[in-house]
């Protein structure tokens, strides 16, 4: 008689709730549907981490990432893109897709770098007699105002990727503006056009450091 009577108060709620229940799982839905257009259509936003992309991007940074340009056109050298690192394992259960289209609980390891070599360039770092180090393109050197110092570099090693190499097709050299405090193409290698999640546009926070990233 106790189990009855508490299996038909429980039915009395849900059919007195049910017209608020059903309105705060389509609420919910909606709201996850509209997060997944935006941010997979659109942009996301992204905070900077690390130290790697002084003295463009600083600690704490936040910044807008767009990814409507991967629809009409590939990234373009000086462009500053976020990116899944060769290394980083993508998996694609329904889980992890879920968690990298919403953003919630979302794990996978993105980078942030510098587009440097297109793919058909020519790539080389090469360092004079004083220490600086400069970027070869197709044996001419690349202007690089942006960078932190070209005398604060990581001195190449036979295992760093310092070129010359030929970058194949639908791969990027990927590097920091911070040369000498950076993880990138120079350690692990060439980017594979796919891993790119989109390009940073904007850094809106904090407000003393509001401007354009391209």
């Amino acid at each position: 008689m106790y189990k009855e009577e508490i299996k038909k108060i429980i039915k009395n709620s849900y059919e007195k709730n049910k017209p608020a229940i059903k309105e705060t799982v389509d609420t919910v839905v909606f709201v996850v549907v509209m997060v997944i257009i935006i941010r997979f259509f659109v942009g996301e936003i992204r905070w900077i981490p690390s130290g790697s992309m002084r003295p463009t991007l600083l600690e704490g940074d936040r910044i807008f990432v767009e990814r409507y340009s991967r629809f009409y056109t590939t990234p373009k050298r000086g462009d500053i893109m976020v990116f899944y690192p060769p290394f980083e394992e993508i998996k694609n259960t329904p889980w992890k897709i879920f968690t990298r289209l919403t953003g919630f609980f979302c794990k996978d390891v993105a980078y942030i770098k510098r587009v440097i070599g297109l793919p058909g360039d020519k790539f080389e770092l090469k360092s004079d007699e004083t220490g600086k180090y400069t970027v070869y393109i197709n044996d001419k050197p690349l202007n690089e105002p942006y960078i932190q110092s070209p005398y604060d570099y990581t001195p190449c090693t036979e295992a760093m990727l310092c070129g010359p190499v030929v970058i194949p097709d639908k791969h990027y050299m990927m590097m920091g503006d911070n040369r000498g405090n950076s993880q990138d193409g120079r350690y692990w290698g060439l980017l594979p056009q796919d891993r790119f999640i989109g390009r940073a546009v904007f850094l809106f926070w904090p407000f003393t450091r509001v401007k354009k990233l391209h």
